[in-house]
């Protein structure tokens, strides 16, 4: 057993982190080591973005840190197993790990006991260092992949790190992984890229389109405003998971086109009914707390709506552990959905109430 730094440190004894790239998910994880007392150095292939990023406060200080018990690679997949590499043999007594979403690939060619690939589950539409955000992991889930050369305390010092950013870890097989993910995330926003295109191709159409886009349009296709950059080697890296996955997809809306050519309302309605219970238990953000229940409140589509809302709650000391908001396809109403604890539920529904709306609630999970 190898053995690292900051595994048995001192309450008080400072911890220091590198950061290998200066974009959205270093930044934020440079801002949230930060946040705990960590000294964190961050560097990239950019000067001016490293800069920028100690300008923002997501880094102490540019440049390579010798004395690092941890390194995070946050860089394109395609350039992961060569910057991990570099990063283990620059850093002989540091754990490392990295947060592509593509995890197969990284983990057998970066086959270290020192090495642990990585994948948070979180972003956000922003782009870049300016972007970060200390609370970005707290509540979400980061899946660990270690491979067979792991060193298990190399693996508890990555998870103790990461759950002090508040993320609740999950620890998948690599295969497994980008399995999973294809069908969450990678498809989805392929998806997403591809019925907005399909959208914008009817060119004499689109400024109607876009006028007549309700809320289901908006909420399916915002993921396709994301950045494109890494895309391209995502679908390199995990391309047999992601076409399977198409193909699955492709096969799927086959039947509902049959269904709906032979005018099936009740094979309709079957698809339409076990997709609705799905996605209603679908899990928000990972929460220390096993009371937790799903507030819905009806909102009428009028400017500072939202703000009343959460400014009420958090005038209370509610905390809102998870927030989303189910747009109607017709009309100027929708329903606000939040999951906050159990014990804040009556005093938050009398208080909305009072203020003319309207409420209902089920516990998650139910």
């Amino acid at each position: 057993m190898v053995a690292f730094a900051g595994v048995t440190d001192a309450k008080h004894t400072p911890r220091f982190a590198q950061v290998i790239g200066a974009g959205l998910i270093g930044g934020s994880i440079g801002a949230g080591l930060r946040a705990g007392g960590w000294h964190v150095t961050m560097c990239d292939v950019d000067d001016r973005r490293t800069a920028r990023a100690v300008e923002i406060g997501s880094a102490d200080r540019a440049g390579r840190d010798a004395n690092a018990e941890i390194v995070f690679v946050a860089v394109p997949p395609s350039s992961v197993p060569d910057v991990a590499l570099d990063a283990l043999e620059a850093h002989p007594t540091s754990v490392v790990t990295d947060v592509a979403s593509v995890k197969r690939v990284i983990v057998d060619k970066v086959a270290s006991p020192r090495f642990i690939g990585g994948h948070p589950m979180a972003g956000s539409e922003q782009e870049g260092v300016d972007g970060s955000d200390a609370d970005m992991f707290v509540g979400a889930t980061w899946v660990l992949t270690p491979g067979p050369a792991t060193d298990a305390l190399a693996f508890a010092a990555v998870r103790t790190t990461i759950g002090s950013l508040g993320a609740s870890v999950v620890e998948l097989d690599p295969w497994r992984h980008d399995q999973l993910v294809a069908m969450v995330s990678h498809v989805p926003h392929l998806t997403a890229a591809t019925l907005m295109n399909l959208a914008a191709s009817s060119a004499d159409e689109h400024s109607t389109l876009l006028r007549l886009a309700a809320g289901g349009f908006r909420d399916m296709t915002r993921i396709a405003a994301g950045g494109s950059a890494i895309w391209p080697d995502i679908c390199v890296e995990n391309q047999e998971a992601i076409l399977q996955v198409i193909d699955r997809l492709r096969s799927s809306l086959g039947r509902v086109r049959d269904l709906v050519a032979a005018g099936d309302r009740p094979g309709l309605v079957e698809i339409l009914e076990s997709a609705r219970e799905a996605r209603v238990n679908l899990p928000g953000r990972v929460v220390q707390s096993e009371t937790l229940v799903e507030l819905r409140v009806v909102v009428s589509d009028r400017p500072g709506v939202l703000q009343e809302v959460t400014t009420l709650l958090g005038e209370m000391g509610v905390n809102i552990w998870d927030l989303e908001i189910a747009h109607s396809s017709e009309g100027d109403r929708g329903v606000l959905v939040m999951v906050i604890d159990s014990l804040t539920l009556d005093p938050v529904r009398r208080a909305l109430t009072s203020r003319g709306f309207q409420c209902s609630y089920r516990q998650v999970g139910s």
